[in-house]
């Protein structure tokens, strides 16, 4: 069998090859889908090294081999479902249950070389050492990935509500008290390998509950990109467990991917990672500043009529999409829109801000369905000194990340937080529901400002009804 070792790193080294190329056509919306199936066949390669690996060391029974193939099969049938008939407005959940599963698939992995250690592997103390070091890494962060994200979902999902006492000090006790349990179990597990293998499970996995469960909604784009970053930490680990160095590759870049991800979740919405973690809801710390409160006083409503004809007379108009547009599966109309705008020589632009909606590049997919040319998309940074030359702004379901009180009122809780300064722009229509607040719970000081009108309505009817309206108007029909 001497001449396994040679073809599965030629295997493994293919397969880092493709999932480097994977991760880098991930830059361009153009490219993404290709790169996501470059990135797959990447991580089907790697199964197949481990499988021939191991039937090249240990040997792999009939019996395993069917367990393997039926596995496979269901998974990927289950992948393949999920795909297809998720809705956007689920995406959060789901990218949040995948990491789940990832974390899962590495305890499960630690978990089994750990109860059946194979009898022929003999790499010393040292070897043994480094391996049931890899095994706790997989298993405490594996564990916490999994029950983190189950939680993440069902609050994403409205099945979970924040319970109170996880918005008092309690829970710092409860999750201090399941880290020291998963140390001593890590510990008693790398002394001998299996001795505290289910202390640390358990404890680990209560440890996810404890930590995501007091996070609101408005910081679940941080969670989530956390949690990626823990799946790909999970996923490195196990790389070391079964000797995949794709799978250490991949779960590096992920671990420092999300991480990076997750800062600039911090960054965009003006907290630190500490603050998301044990600082509990966003909504709650805004309930109780006292800061941002107050009634509106000066609100102007208007017609998608009158919304058309500022939108005729305009040379320049900026779209400011949120999570309520994704709620309304509005994208396409939106789309349809901003066609007709086009064929009227208007200018249209996309303002991306980087916590719009419910996990990161929310708004960036949402919009990449609709065929928006990726050109058109602009980052905060780069749009902001571009308002005040903007004739429109349409904001679509969009609130925290657009209210003037994080620049202006030092007492609110988005004081200091980046946001979108549409209220330069000459007029700004909001379409909304109703008025009820963003995930921090405060009031809007842009819905009073006299450039700003409100047009209610879900948003995928508000646009329908702005699209005849331009139409009827002959807008983009010229030539």
């Amino acid at each position: 069998m001497t001449f396994i070792a040679p073809i599965k790193f030629a295997i493994d080294l293919l397969a880092v090859l493709l999932l480097a190329l994977g991760i880098k056509g991930l830059s361009k919306v153009r490219s993404a889908r290709e790169a996501n199936r470059l990135a797959a066949i990447a991580m089907m390669l790697a199964a197949f090294g481990v499988l021939l690996n191991s039937q090249g060391t240990i040997g792999i029974s009939i019996n395993s081999w069917i367990w393997i193939i039926c596995g496979t099969l269901i998974g990927g049938l289950l992948g393949a479902l999920t795909a297809k008939r998720v809705p956007m407005t689920a995406m959060p959940e789901i990218v949040a249950l995948f990491n789940g599963c990832g974390g899962m698939s590495s305890l499960l992995v630690a978990l089994g070389v750990a109860l059946f250690p194979s009898s022929e592997s003999s790499d010393g103390i040292v070897g043994e050492l480094i391996r049931n070091f890899s095994i706790v890494v997989s298993l405490f962060v594996g564990a916490i990935t999994f029950s983190g994200s189950i939680v993440a979902m069902a609050k994403l999902q409205g099945w979970l509500s924040t319970p109170s006492w996880t918005q008092s000090k309690a829970r710092h006790f409860f999750n201090i008290f399941c880290a020291v349990l998963a140390s001593i179990g890590g510990i008693y597990l790398l002394i001998d390998g299996k001795n505290g293998l289910f202390l640390i499970l358990i404890a680990s996995s209560l440890l996810g509950v404890g930590v995501t469960l007091p996070i609101g909604g408005a910081d679940m784009p941080v969670v989530i990109s956390l949690l990626n970053s823990y799946s790909g930490v999970a996923a490195a680990a196990a790389g070391f467990v079964v000797g995949s160095q794709l799978l250490i590759v991949a779960g590096a870049m992920v671990g420092a991917a999300g991480l990076i991800l997750t800062q600039v979740m911090c960054d965009g919405m003006n907290r630190s990672l500490v603050s998301v973690l044990f600082g509990g809801a966003l909504g709650a710390s805004s309930a109780s500043s006292g800061g941002g409160g107050g009634e509106y006083t000066n609100i102007t409503s208007c017609s998608p009529e009158e919304c058309a004809l500022s939108l005729e007379a305009a040379e320049r108009v900026v779209i400011v999409p949120g999570y309520g547009l994704a709620v309304a599966q509005a994208q396409h109309t939106l789309r349809e829109v901003t066609r007709v705008l086009e064929n009227a020589d208007i200018e249209v632009t996309y303002a991306i801000h980087p916590v719009a909606g419910r996990m990161p590049g929310h708004m960036n997919v949402l919009l990449a369905e609709a065929d928006v040319p990726y050109e058109q998309l602009k980052e905060m940074d780069i749009i902001n000194p571009e308002f005040p030359a903007t004739d429109v702004v349409l904001v679509l379901g969009a609130n925290d990340v657009v209210n003037p009180q994080a620049k202006t009122d030092q007492s609110s809780p988005l004081y200091g937080m980046p946001v979108l300064d549409v209220q330069e722009a000459r007029t700004v229509f909001v379409v909304k529901r109703g008025m009820s607040a963003g995930y921090s719970g405060i009031k809007n000081d842009l819905f009073d400002l006299p450039n700003t009108s409100m047009v209610f309505g879900d948003a995928k009817k508000v646009l329908g009804d702005l699209l005849l309206e331009l139409k009827e108007l002959g807008v983009g029909s010229k030539g």
